[in-house]
C-alpha cells in the first residue's frame, strides 16, 4: 500500500482529501430554502382555495385545488432539480439513485413493518381496554371507491406519490449532508406536520373530522414524526420507491382500520417510535463529507515547502 505525506495528513493511494467547498454548502442551503418555499407556497395556496370553495375534497370544484395542493412537494422538487440542472450542480451525495435496481428488493420488507406497526398499535389499544379493532368501516370505504384496486390507487396517489419525491427524494438528502438521520428525520417530520395544517380546515378530510384543537388532531400531528423517521430510513435503503411503499403501508392500513381514537393513535405512535429506533440503531450513521478545512498554519506551510518524502511500501 502506498502512502504520501502532505500538510493535510496522510491519504491512501495518493488521493487528496476531499474538502467541502463554500459554494457546495451555499447551494445545499439555498436548494433547501427554495424547496420549502415552493412547497409551502403551492400547497397552502391550493388548499386555501379549497377552503374558500367549501364542500368535500372529492366533489367538484374543490377536488382540483385539494389534489394539486397535495403535490406541493413534487412542485418543489421539480423547481429545485431544474435549477440544479441549469447550474450544472452535482447531485447531493446522500441521494439514492433509482437505477440501483438491487436496492428495490428492500421495498416489500419495508412495506410490511410499516403496515404491521399500525395493526400492532391498534391491537395493543384494544387489548388494554381501548377502542376495538373493526374492519367494517374499512370494507365500506373500499366498496365506496370501487374496490381494492381503486382504493390502493387512490391511497398511492393522494399521499405517497404526491409527497415522497419532494420530502424524501429532494429535501432529505440535503439535510443529511449536514446532520444525522435522526435529526434530519425529526426536522423534516416537524416541517411535514406544519405543512398539513390547512387540511384541518377543509371540510370532509380526516383532519377536519379530528379538529385541530383536539387530542386526535394532536396525535395526528405527532404521528408524522415517526413516519418521517421510517420513510427516511426506507429512502436510504432503496430510494423513493421504498419511502413511497412505507408511506402507502401506513396510510392504507390506517384507512382500513379507520383509526380515529386518540388512544389508538397514541399506541400506534409508540409502536412506530420503537420500530424506528430499532431500525436506526441497526445502521451505522456515517458522514459523507468531512468538515470544512481551514487554510494551512504558517508552520505547516514551511513544512510543505520542504522536500517531500518519497512513497514507501507499507
Amino acid at each position: 500500500m502506498f502512502h504520501r505525506k502532505s500538510g493535510t495528513g496522510t491519504t491512501r493511494s495518493g488521493e487528496a482529501p476531499r474538502q467541502v467547498q463554500a459554494g457546495d454548502i451555499h447551494g445545499r442551503k439555498s436548494g433547501l430554502a427554495l424547496f420549502f418555499a415552493v412547497t409551502f407556497t403551492t400547497t397552502w395556496a391550493f388548499w386555501l382555495i379549497a377552503i374558500a370553495l367549501g364542500g368535500s375534497p372529492t366533489s367538484s370544484p374543490t377536488a382540483i385545488p385539494y389534489l394539486l395542493g397535495g403535490f406541493g412537494p413534487v412542485f418543489g422538487a421539480i423547481v429545485v432539480r431544474a435549477r440544479r440542472a441549469r447550474r450544472r450542480e452535482p447531485v447531493p451525495a446522500r441521494t439514492v439513485k433509482f437505477r440501483q435496481g438491487t436496492r428495490l428488493f428492500w421495498v416489500p420488507p419495508l412495506l410490511v413493518p410499516a403496515s404491521a406497526s399500525v395493526v400492532a398499535g391498534a391491537l395493543l389499544a384494544d387489548l388494554l381496554g381501548g377502542p376495538g379493532v373493526s374492519l367494517t368501516e374499512g370494507r365500506e370505504l373500499i366498496s365506496t371507491v370501487g374496490g381494492v384496486v381503486p382504493f390502493f390507487v387512490s391511497m398511492l396517489v393522494a399521499g405517497p406519490l404526491a409527497e415522497e419525491p419532494g420530502w424524501r427524494g429532494t429535501a432529505y438528502p440535503r439535510l443529511r449532508a449536514s446532520m444525522s438521520r435522526l435529526r434530519a428525520g425529526l426536522l423534516l417530520g416537524a416541517v411535514w406536520a406544519v405543512c398539513h395544517l390547512p387540511l384541518f380546515f377543509i371540510e370532509g378530510t380526516v383532519q377536519a373530522e379530528f379538529g385541530l384543537i383536539s387530542w386526535s388532531g394532536l396525535m395526528f400531528s405527532l404521528s408524522v414524526i415517526p413516519v418521517a423517521l421510517l420513510t427516511g430510513y426506507a429512502y436510504e435503503r432503496a430510494g423513493v420507491a421504498a419511502s413511497i411503499a412505507v408511506h402507502l403501508g401506513f396510510n392504507a392500513t390506517m384507512a382500513v382500520l379507520t383509526v380515529e381514537s386518540p388512544v389508538t393513535q397514541a399506541f400506534i405512535v409508540a409502536v412506530q417510535v420503537v420500530l424506528a429506533s430499532a431500525l436506526l440503531a441497526t445502521r451505522r450513521d456515517r458522514r459523507t463529507e468531512p468538515p470544512v478545512q481551514a487554510g494551512p498554519h504558517p508552520h505547516q506551510a514551511l513544512t510543505e515547502a520542504s522536500p517531500r518524502v518519497s512513497p514507501t511500501r507499507g
